[in-house]
């Protein structure tokens, strides 16, 4: 049967679509109100964290330096801003490459939905975000002393540059998702400006960039220019790249070596559980995806913690708190937020045995608690310079073992999508409930910590977590049991989706 053709512009729309109810397509999102509801609450959150910060930065840099605008002042930090955003997107945003796999046996040049979603991303409302913060501060700052015409072209070139940001970031993705050495790419680079911002008394590139960003407020023609060339040679390199990627991907070309694994015959004695057991070991040592998600787990572990130990960057109470509670949650989050989408691939053969879900869930958090033993190792030089308390890592690790397992482990619930093993460009990924899980675990734990600490002093917000954690501890076989329950109340739509969205 002969497709009916379309214009680009047509196609161009029915795509953008697609892409746009992605998200909306999930059951957590498509019956739960509730995750609408945390999801609209945690959006709005965030931009009115940005937007106070926005106005307290442009009332209090008014006044920071005798005779300097505000906006210079910001100006000068403008590196700090474009590194924060290059490091968010980690957690928000997609390649291009892992969204051409649903079109790839269609009539439908790649060539064009590579350029279709590197538009999107460059036009993408997420580069708009970081607005929250410098609207308001451009109205304070530029607006009231400068003028409407002077704003705009500093609010454009803010927006050229994260668009700029955006595609450097899409390209070194990329490459990490290529091979996990490039991960220290972006890391040295972005290592040392900060080292070259902070080493010296006086930070050597504050008057660069702010010069630059003058520019801008100028509508000078340079900045602008030299803006939208990066950004055309971070499209051309990302065309090129994801392009060679996907074809090698899609086509199935990949280097292929021979790994003996151990047998773990200690796991034997423990019957279908150790089998479990044995399972979740091999997926981390032979699995493309899992073993990658587990080196970045344990990469990001080893740089908070380096940095935290030879600087005095986060030196303050909330990060401690925020670096101590992410060394403990980011290994389970790496799998758990996803948990069964990689058992879709085989989900027939798990539920054709009595009770077998039930020993897999058993088994996987059995061995998550495992992995807790872990960043204690990694934090041990931290707790014994005294940067980091016990109490803290006790908290951080009962909670983690208690109370967040146990909400990721409801994810097992309402995940229905089959994720690739081995496939890491063109792979579908997480969705939007997941991430907002994410954000949730991140940062919950904090807000009752510093909240009972607040009341009752430092080490009995510690205690709470432990306590709340020993309780999950105690009661995980009635947990376990109640998601097995409900696993199998919804199983036969479940399966439907693991079997509909599993990659030929």
């Amino acid at each position: 049967m002969r497709l009916p053709t379309m214009n680009k512009y047509t196609l161009y729309k029915l795509i953008a679509r697609n892409a746009d109810l992605k998200a909306e397509r999930h059951p957590m999102l498509d019956k739960n109100r509730f995750m609408k509801f945390l999801m609209a609450f945690m959006w709005l959150y965030y931009a009115a964290i940005l937007v106070f910060l926005g106005v307290v930065m442009a009332m209090g840099m008014k006044y920071s330096y005798n005779g300097v605008a505000a906006f210079h002042v910001f100006d000068g930090g403008m590196l700090w801003l474009l590194i924060c955003d290059f490091w968010f997107r980690f957690v928000l945003q997609e390649t291009p490459a892992q969204n051409v796999q649903p079109y790839a046996l269609l009539p439908i040049r790649r060539s064009f939905l590579m350029n279709v979603y590197l538009a999107r991303a460059g036009l993408s409302l997420g580069n708009l975000y970081w607005g929250f913060l410098l609207v308001p501060f451009a109205l304070i700052a530029i607006v009231i002393p400068f003028g409407w015409l002077h704003s705009f072209g500093w609010l454009l070139g803010w927006w050229l540059l994260l668009v700029a940001n955006g595609y450097a970031y899409l390209f070194c993705r990329a490459l990490i998702m290529k091979h996990l050495a490039w991960t220290l790419l972006p890391a040295v680079i972005h290592g040392a400006l900060i080292a070259i911002m902070l080493v010296p008394d006086k930070n050597p590139l504050d008057m660069p960039c702010t010069l630059f960003m003058y520019g801008f407020f100028k509508w000078a023609v340079l900045p602008f220019l030299c803006t939208m060339a990066v950004i055309a040679f971070f499209y051309w390199a990302n065309y090129r790249l994801q392009m060679g990627m996907v074809h090698d991907e899609v086509a199935k070309k990949e280097d292929r070596e021979l790994r003996h694994t151990s047998e773990l015959s200690f796991l034997n004695r423990y019957g279908k559980l150790g089998e479990y057991m044995k399972l979740e070991v091999r997926q981390r040592m032979r699995n493309k995806s899992v073993r990658m998600g587990f080196l970045i787990g344990l990469g990001i572990m080893l740089m908070f913690s380096l940095v935290m130990y030879f600087s005095d960057v986060y030196d303050n109470s909330i990060m401690r708190s925020f670096i101590c509670l992410y060394n403990y949650v980011i290994l389970g989050m790496m799998t758990l937020v996803t948990i069964m989408c990689y058992e879709g691939n085989y989900i027939d053969g798990l539920m054709s045995r009595r009770e077998s879900i039930l020993q897999l869930l058993t088994a996987k958090y059995y061995f998550n608690v495992l992995l807790l033993l872990i960043p204690p190792i990694i934090l041990l030089p931290l707790m014994i310079i005294g940067k980091m308390s016990v109490w803290m890592n006790v908290g951080y690790l009962f909670f983690t073992a208690g109370v967040v397992y146990p909400m990721l482990f409801q994810m097992a619930v309402y995940n229905d999508n089959t994720l690739p093993m081995n496939t890491k460009m063109t792979g579908k990924q997480g969705n939007m409930a997941q991430q907002i899980i994410s954000m949730v675990i991140l940062f919950l734990p904090l807000g009752l910590e510093k909240l009972a600490g607040l009341l009752l002093g430092e080490p009995w917000g510690y205690v709470l977590l432990a306590v709340m954690g020993i309780v999950g501890l105690a009661t995980h076989r009635l947990w376990l049991r109640n998601v097995y329950t409900r696993f199998m109340a919804r199983r036969y739509k479940n399966m439907e989706g693991f079997r509909a969205s599993r990659q030929g």
